[in-house]
């Protein structure tokens, strides 16, 4: 999925306490195809709704449309209070870009939806953010200023005309803002306090915008304006943050709500440690925070290192465990439970992709191998032991990080670690892929050959599949072969009580070298493309010969020490 063109959608929705009223609005949302749903994030407090879907940009469009047409017919403004700033039924309406499409693209999308719900809707709209026709209305709280209750006036000043749409205030409706945007997160900090001015006061202390700037008293002050005429603001101490605070009374506690707009400027786990700090200079803790929508995995996993390298520990160990490390260090299950699986993008796309082998238990995976059927067969298990190698030396690394006397070297195994676990994960998945080859080849045999059209078209098949079910345990075995190095490594300087695993570890990396070797040579005998079979086959020779010249110095090693 992630090779096609991706747009996600992240509209916010006015009610969060009606979930039949939420319902008929994901439904329009659902009910167009190639688009996925993938979650809807209802607050009682903020009376609001964010829901992400993802999908290729024209039925993305027609998605946000439908949702935006049926939020004009049940949500009704008039009656809308909630802690969140707000001047629509669909008050803000963001298109980001996921892959295979640029923010160029995304901005052309984004002005396609707002023409036709400005056109066919009959509402005012707002270009935002990369979108936006004027640098003014880049911002989008300078376009929600005055908020529902001053759009009558903002619509009648001929500077706040808007972009698409009636320069008329529809009462039942609102206005929309619509826009392109790179991935923002929108995240809340738990305070240990009820106060929305103590809560106010960190979030104008981390905001970008920071506060106005007062004579005398800081909060009751006259402010202070520049020659211009404008307010003197004292800067916040985090860039690309916007920040407030409230009360949530469904929680009973304060918080401080952020967007972190540009997460590779300010990351997750910078902001939150910005919060705690302010928190406990005004006399206040922070208890935890919550993630509104969905979240990058590699925001996650770069929080979860970031702790870890606090704790002086390694951060070459599973990505599901750096992930339960951010969770509990970022307290995101204080509120409610986090659930990785539905809040991380990645592994909500993920969710669809099928893994037969790889999601196997051993035992499944075994009685499967033993089967009648062919596949998974010497290929896959070739690239299993190249995983179970690489997880040997990773394991002899992380063990060597925390080794007791060893305390100043644990950045040097950490990355050691770090190197075993992508061998880890890449071997692993070859798992699944040679078994894939094997049915791409198989696929090819089957189709038909009833006429020489249909036979040229079948015998181009073949030899593409077959080629292809060469190269992958080529790779099997060139990443079994970069596993060896790790090996060595940790044979040579890790923890001497674990310098067997390493010999195991070589032992089995050697294993899925010969063993993907067989698979290469059977599949180039059928190869056409003699140059291109001859080539690889002698490739592969080279990286067996190094393969057993390596495990032979690394065994040679481990003997010498046990």
């Amino acid at each position: 999925m992630m090779n096609k063109r991706l747009i996600e959608c992240v509209p916010n929705f006015s009610e969060g306490n009606n979930l039949s009223i939420i319902k008929q609005i994901t439904d329009q949302i659902e009910s167009v195809p190639g688009v996925r749903l993938l979650d809807v994030d209802p607050g009682k407090a903020t009376n609001r709704t964010v829901v992400t879907f993802v999908g290729a940009p024209e039925e993305v469009i027609e998605a946000a449309f439908l949702a935006i047409r049926k939020a004009c017919e049940v949500i009704d403004m008039r009656n809308h209070k909630g802690e969140h700033p707000r001047f629509g039924a669909t008050d803000v309406c963001p298109l980001v870009p996921v892959s295979g499409v640029t923010m160029e693209e995304a901005v052309e999308f984004s002005r396609i939806l707002a023409k036709r719900v400005g056109e066919e809707l009959k509402i005012p709209v707002y270009c935002y953010e990369y979108a936006a026709f004027d640098e003014k209305r880049r911002n989008l709280a300078n376009v929600r200023n005055g908020e529902y209750e001053g759009l009558p006036n903002k619509l009648k000043d001929p500077e706040w005309q808007p972009d698409f749409g009636p320069a008329e205030f529809v009462p039942r409706t609102g206005s929309i803002a619509i826009g392109a945007r790179n991935f923002l997160v929108a995240y809340n900090v738990n305070l240990n306090t009820t106060s929305t001015r103590r809560a106010n006061s960190i979030a104008f202390d981390i905001r970008e915008a920071g506060r106005v700037l007062r004579q005398g008293d800081p909060v009751s002050g006259p402010v202070v304006k520049d020659a211009t005429g404008e307010p003197v603001r004292i800067p916040g101490s985090l860039k690309k943050v916007k920040a407030i605070g409230w009360y949530i009374e469904e929680y009973g506690i304060a918080q401080i709500s952020i967007n972190l707009t540009d997460i590779t400027t300010t990351p997750i786990h910078v902001a939150f440690e910005e919060v705690c700090k302010k928190a406990i200079e005004r006399g206040m803790r922070v208890t935890g925070s919550e993630l509104v929508g969905l979240v990058p995995l590699d925001a996650m996993l770069e929080a979860g290192k970031y702790f870890l390298k606090k704790q002086e520990r390694s951060t070459g160990i599973p990505e599901k465990e750096i992930i339960k490390i951010a969770v509990k260090s970022l307290g995101l299950d204080d509120l409610k439970p986090f659930a990785p699986e539905e809040k991380i993008i990645e592994y909500m796309l993920a969710s669809e992709e099928k893994h037969p082998l790889i999601d196997m238990d051993l035992a499944a995976f075994a009685d499967e191998t033993a089967s009648e059927s062919p596949a998974p067969g010497g290929g896959s298990i070739s690239a299993y032991m190249g995983a179970m190698g690489a997880a040997l030396g990773t394991m002899v690394a992380n063990l060597s990080s925390h080794k007791r006397g060893w305390d100043d070297r644990w950045e040097e195994f950490s990355g050691w670690a770090e190197k075993g676990m992508y061998y880890v994960k890449a071997l692993t998945k070859m798992v699944d892929e040679d078994t894939r080859s094997f049915n791409m080849v198989m696929d090819a045999f089957a189709l038909p050959k009833e006429n020489d059209d249909q036979k040229k078209i079948r015998k181009e098949a073949i030899q593409s599949a077959t080629r292809y079910a060469t190269e992958v345990p080529f790779k099997v075995m060139q990443l079994a072969l970069e596993t060896m190095d790790i090996l060595e490594s940790m044979a040579t300087i890790g923890n001497p009580n674990s310098v067997s695993d390493a010999g195991v570890g070589a032992l089995a990396a050697r294993s899925a070298v010969l063993g993907a070797f067989l698979n290469v040579k059977i599949n180039a005998r059928d190869l056409t493309d003699r140059d291109f079979a001859e080539d690889l086959l002698k490739r592969a020779r080279e990286v067996e010969a190094l393969a057993i010249e390596k495990e032979t110095r690394i065994l040679e090693i481990v003997k010498s020490k046990i």
